[in-house]
């Protein structure tokens, strides 16, 4: 069985990657169209710049930055408050915005209950 070839609102990866930013933003999610048609800032700016170059992997604290065809197939480390998490850009997450693939939060993992947490605790000692 042949592998479906992706598309993203019926373009094909190369149609994608031979449009302008202005043709991507018409077929891309709302929020994500009126963020590009405001225009990127200037972190958001050097990050691309980073990417053309393309000789390291960047890292980046714009969470807001929205993927757009060009970033395809490249590697980026997007920080998540504490250290910079490395994010490979798929076609699945074009329109979306780089911060979704970087947790900030992570799962809460208690371990057992400390002195004076329960009434059979607090009579023991602290040494």
């Amino acid at each position: 069985m042949a592998k479906k070839e992706f598309t993203f609102k019926g373009k094909t990866i190369a149609e994608l990657q031979r449009m302008s930013i202005d043709e991507f933003a018409q077929i891309a999610p709302s929020r994500a169209r009126r963020t590009l048609k405001h225009g990127f800032s200037g972190p958001q700016k050097v990050l691309l710049e980073k990417l053309k170059k393309g000789n390291k992997v960047p890292e980046t604290h714009c969470r807001d930055m929205i993927v757009i065809p060009d970033m395809l197939n490249k590697t980026v480390k997007v920080h998540n408050g504490k250290d910079f998490i490395p994010v490979i850009i798929q076609p699945e997450m074009l329109g979306h915005y780089l911060g979704e693939f970087s947790m900030t939060r992570r799962r809460v993992a208690h371990s057992a209950p400390g002195i004076g947490a329960t009434r059979s605790s607090a009579a023991i000692s602290v040494k």
